[in-house]
């Protein structure tokens, strides 16, 4: 028996030295010099680990300049205290992958500086930074978003995947894209994302599973976004406990909407300006929706708890749209009809010196937002609005336009416009502004069961 358990004993030391195995890239021949690739060197330490069954791959202190490396399963990549990975600049240390997985930004190839595709177990972690040197690629603000801009970190049909503690920074476009993944766990990372067009933060696209917590996001186009461009949900989602500053839209669900949103709470959340205001690529200075919850190319947003939001800034603080751009994931894929958005309750959201745009709850004739709870939320804008300068634009539906909520310019009411909505109740309300203005805090046009109850 006692040979049997001193057997036992060293296979579970044997199996925990194993798990436990260090790939330190110098070994692999990583240099700590910028004017250098340590591209095949990174890719080397990765392919053994994963070979082995898993471990981890260090990167000690110092800065290696990297073009495309390709995790794989069961790797650790470690970044230490000190350690910087530089994206390439040139495109041509950039390799295009496909993959079989349909949505409306993988048609094509795309490239990116770290990628994974169908693997899992993988975990980047450690208190070092990964810098992709973005204002070095030109783009023509077309559809060029991965293709001649590399995203920073891209993981497609992947599953249990932690990505926690490390800096992003400077991505060409979006910082991170998660697409098709399950399992996910995004803890603790910085990142800051404002030397480009479509510098998104952080993009959860048809994602299961997922839990976002204590990150410090800093972009200058959205922030947190919550994407659906194949018929694949977003689902099962918890975000918490995040600081985020965006031009654009901080907290978002949509543009692309085919499959839609389901189960997503999101709580604990300060949006600010960010620190660094020397310039912008798109969006507003201070912001353009706090929250922006939208479906118009088909698909359905239900079940969705947002709470606990302290809001400084935004032009158009809360923004819930439903049209029909109807844009197709797929080419050849027959439109989408008109989605539906419904059980969404937005609580105890504090929003201070926004702008005069006004938020809005919003549909198209013969459709309805509906069965939406508001309670507890406090808004203070600049006000200062005279009859002259309510624009004319909210006359026009916009059922095929981008969703924005500028997009109307600034609205007749200074609280919320609701137009072509049902079973909505709004619970403790409070308008104020710095300067009178003309402007009711509420108008409803095509609405049913609409409560308001007033502070």
């Amino acid at each position: 028996m006692k040979r049997v358990f001193i057997s036992v004993l060293m296979l579970f030391v044997a199996v925990a030295t194993a798990s436990a195995a260090e790939y330190n890239i110098k070994k692999f021949g990583a240099v700590s010099d910028t004017t250098k690739y340590s591209t095949k060197a990174i890719q080397r330490a990765i392919d053994a680990c994963s070979n082995a069954g898993g471990g981890r791959v260090v990167v000690p202190a110092g800065n290696y300049k990297i073009g495309t490396i390709v995790l794989k399963n069961n790797v650790n990549l470690h970044l230490e205290l000190g350690a910087t990975l530089y994206g390439s600049t040139r495109i041509e240390d950039y390799i295009p992958f496909g993959t079989d997985f349909k949505s409306l930004r993988t048609q094509g190839t795309t490239v990116q500086l770290i990628y994974g595709d169908k693997v899992e177990n993988v975990v980047i972690d450690g208190y070092g930074t990964i810098d992709g040197r973005g204002r070095n690629f030109v783009t023509n603000r077309g559809r060029d978003e991965g293709i001649t801009r590399p995203h920073l970190l891209r993981f497609v049909q992947s599953k249990n995947i932690v990505i926690r503690d490390i800096t992003i920074r400077n991505s060409p476009c979006w910082m991170q894209h998660y697409l098709a993944c399950d399992h996910i766990r995004i803890e603790g990372v910085t990142v800051f994302n404002r030397n480009h067009f479509n510098n998104d933060g952080l993009d959860l696209d048809g994602c299961h599973d997922v839990i976002v917590s204590n990150c410090y996001i800093d972009s200058d186009d959205d922030g947190i976004v919550l994407k659906s461009t194949s018929p694949r949900l977003c689902e099962n989602i918890t975000i918490s406990n995040c600081v985020v500053s965006s031009h654009c839209n901080a907290v978002k669900m949509g543009t692309e909407t085919t499959g839609g949103f389901r189960n997503i709470n999101i709580n604990n959340i300060v949006i600010m300006p960010s620190s660094d205001q020397r310039e912008k690529f798109c969006g507003q200075w201070i912001g353009i929706s706090a929250i922006a919850l939208e479906i118009v190319d088909g698909g359905v947003m239900e079940n969705i708890n947002l709470s606990n939001f302290t809001v400084e800034g935004t032009q158009a603080p809360i923004y819930i749209r439903l049209a029909n751009r109807a844009r197709p994931y797929l080419a050849g894929v027959e439109k989408p009809g008109v989605g539906r958005i419904h059980d969404v309750r937005i609580s105890n959201v504090t929003v201070r010196n926004a702008g005069v745009y006004g938020s809005s709850i919003t549909a198209i004739p013969g459709y309805y937002v509906e069965d939406i709870v508001l309670e507890n939320i406090s808004i203070h804008h600049k006000g200062g609005v005279t009859e002259d300068m309510v624009e004319e634009k909210w006359k026009d539906e916009r059922e095929k336009k981008y969703p924005e909520g500028t997009s109307w310019g600034t609205l007749p009411a200074q609280g919320f416009f609701i137009r072509h909505a049902r079973n909505i109740e709004l619970k403790n309300i409070r308008i104020t502004s710095d300067k009178s203005d003309v402007r009711p805090n509420f108008i409803e046009i095509d609405t049913h069961n609409v409560d308001i109850i007033k502070r």
